[in-house]
């Protein structure tokens, strides 16, 4: 009988981008900011369109449902990046891993969902401006 290796791989470890102690807080605070720039930015982008009456079109309604999955996009990895950055931790579980790589490509491919209806939509409102509000019914959109 051979002997066999039975360990299994429960977390990986992330390299991170400088090992200088001195440069963590500066990439935190980079990164933060830039976080919290994005989601404010798409969070005004969706109040905006939901509070004037006159954006309830479907473009604005693509752009609005764009906004929120590129929010949901960048929650996917900055926190935990974040997170690794500020208690010097470089690790991630396995599960974790697979459960981030998951929604980071399903939201990826949400948003080329989107950005290829919105480019419909335009289509649709430049080469067909009489036929389009038959055609791009609210209902439609929703879909």
């Amino acid at each position: 009988m051979q002997p066999i290796n039975h360990t299994e791989l429960s977390e990986f470890l992330l390299l991170g981008f400088a090992k200088d102690a001195k440069l963590q807080p500066l990439i935190f605070g980079l990164f933060l900011s830039m976080y919290l720039v994005t989601v404010l930015g798409n969070l005004l982008i969706i109040l905006a369109t939901i509070s004037d009456s006159h954006l309830h079109t479907p473009m604005y309604f693509f752009l609005s449902n764009l906004s929120f999955v590129d929010i949901c996009f960048t929650s996917t990895t900055i926190p935990k990046m974040l997170r690794n950055i500020q208690t010097q931790s470089k690790a991630i579980t396995y599960a974790g891993c697979i459960t981030q790589i998951h929604f980071f490509v399903l939201l990826i491919e949400l948003d080329i969902l989107l950005l290829t209806v919105m480019t419909y939509d335009r289509y649709m409102a430049i080469c067909e401006p009489l036929h389009y509000l038959v055609i791009m019914k609210c209902h439609l959109c929703g879909c």
